[in-house]
């Protein structure tokens, strides 16, 4: 397993749609591996294979407090999304230290493939229909911090920005 390196806000790889996965294999699994351990040792709940520079549809959560739960979604398709919806506070792993209002419906239902590639279908509420809707939004090329105003964006984009120097320098 490796530990992989996470884009962050404003790398315009985000912004990449994520092309189906082809086939549910040896390599896919090993990049499953890796993406597990990288969100873990980031301390996320979740990660999306467009955050690590693979633009395919491939999606990692863990939202136990025990982090012993791993969910493995390949080509994730939200079938249902309950009208009910709520503001709540999302990070992301690409956006470090920026937290905010987003609002999302409070249950989906997904069908995906696991890492075996067999099909199954998910059906989460609270934290996890969240944590599957923000990283199906990756795969879209989406970043949680576009359903902020423009203002908010660009003031994170500057911020995102001021840090990726100082880390340079350092």
């Amino acid at each position: 397993m490796a530990l992989l390196p996470i884009l962050c806000y404003p790398d315009p790889r985000l912004h990449t749609v994520a092309k189906p996965v082809a086939q549910v294999d040896d390599r896919l699994r090993q990049l499953v591996a890796d993406m597990l351990e990288t969100m873990y040792d980031a301390n996320g709940i979740g990660l999306a294979a467009t955050q690590v520079d693979v633009h395919e549809r491939l999606i990692v959560i863990d939202v136990s407090e025990e982090r012993d739960q791993p969910i493995v979604l390949v080509n994730p398709e939200i079938t249902w999304a309950s009208d009910d919806k709520r503001v709540g506070d999302e990070g992301c792993l690409s956006v470090p230290g920026i937290y905010d209002g987003v609002e999302r419906s409070l249950a989906v239902k997904v069908r995906a493939q696991d890492a075996q590639g067999q099909e199954r279908t998910v059906e989460a509420e609270g934290l996890l229909a969240v944590c599957i809707q923000h990283e199906m939004d990756h795969l879209l090329g989406k970043v949680f911090v576009e359903y902020l105003s423009p203002l908010k964006r660009n003031r994170i984009k500057t911020k995102m920005l001021k840090a990726r120097r100082e880390a340079e320098r350092a």
